[in-house]
């Protein structure tokens, strides 16, 4: 009799192991880097305003009544704006993006020292930090601006025509250079001791530089031409002419703004990707 002999059965291809692990690597750290974020960004509503009565809302109120009192103690002194008809709307269409861009700058600039315990875990990296940072100040910086635009609305006849697409390009101007600056700079004040003290000093004269109590318009030659290369003054002459539609603003560059904030914005993440390691240990 013949022997029947089983064939073995031929086993299964298995998917490549390293692609499935590589997918799952990659999501795992979407997601914890997701969480690290949103646990900074708690940590920072915690410990900016999280002892105090109200909590959050201090954050948005500070900023917001400090800029509705000066725009008051400054309509008593220039009763006449250079456009429009309420000197309260002139000056906050200068003194808002000013304050916004100082915050998102110097916050941005100070994330990764603020964040420097936390670095340590595996688990949190620079880029959390700064994107943490970003959005919490950003979205609180947007949330000043509606304060403080509707308060005055609606206590002043403004006689203004807000266009909120041209107030959304504003915003988003002040945004990228805030970030850009705040990027370059969270390396050099690490990396350069001299750097901030110097950096607060050169920041001093630039609430006159740009343009706040009077229009670039109005700047003779030839300091018109020097005080162009300010990206602030683009981002008040564009949050300007959104709210007064009879001012141009034909000065205004979205090309340079939008080009010096990415520049400056690459060029700081690439030396933090390079250097922060070396500038936390030191």
């Amino acid at each position: 009799m013949s022997q029947t002999t089983s064939t073995p059965p031929l086993p299964q291809r298995r998917a490549p192991q390293g692609a499935h692990t590589l997918r799952e690597v990659r999501k795992h750290r979407r997601f914890a880097s997701l969480r690290a974020i949103g646990a900074l960004v708690l940590r920072e509503m915690q410990t900016s305003h999280g002892r105090a009565a109200g909590g959050y809302f201090w954050a948005i109120a500070e900023p917001a009544g400090g800029v509705i009192l000066l725009t008051l103690i400054f309509s008593v002194a220039f009763s006449s704006p250079p456009i429009g008809s309420s000197f309260a709307m002139f000056y906050a269409t200068g003194m808002v993006p000013f304050l916004g861009y100082m915050d998102i700058a110097n916050k941005t600039a100070n994330s990764v020292r603020y964040s420097a315990a936390l670095l340590t875990y595996p688990a949190v990296t620079f880029m959390d930090a700064l994107l943490a940072r970003i959005a919490y100040n950003s979205v609180t910086q947007i949330m000043v601006f509606t304060v403080i635009f509707t308060a005055i609305s609606l206590f002043e006849e403004t006689r203004t025509d807000p266009q909120l697409d041209q107030i959304a390009l504003a915003i988003a101007m002040m945004i990228m250079i805030g970030v850009a600056v705040g990027v370059m700079n969270c390396f050099l004040f690490e990396a350069i001791s001299w750097w901030g003290p110097l950096w607060g000093i050169l920041m001093k004269p630039f609430f006159i530089l740009s343009c706040i109590l009077f229009i670039f318009d109005d700047v003779p030659q030839p300091y018109q031409d020097w005080l162009w290369w300010n990206p602030l003054i683009h981002i008040i002459g564009q949050m300007r002419s959104a709210f007064y539609p009879g001012y141009p603003g034909s000065y205004v560059s979205y090309t340079y703004v939008f080009g010096l904030g990415l520049g400056l914005f690459a060029l700081g993440l690439m030396l933090l990707s390079r250097y922060h390691r070396d500038l936390q240990n030191s």
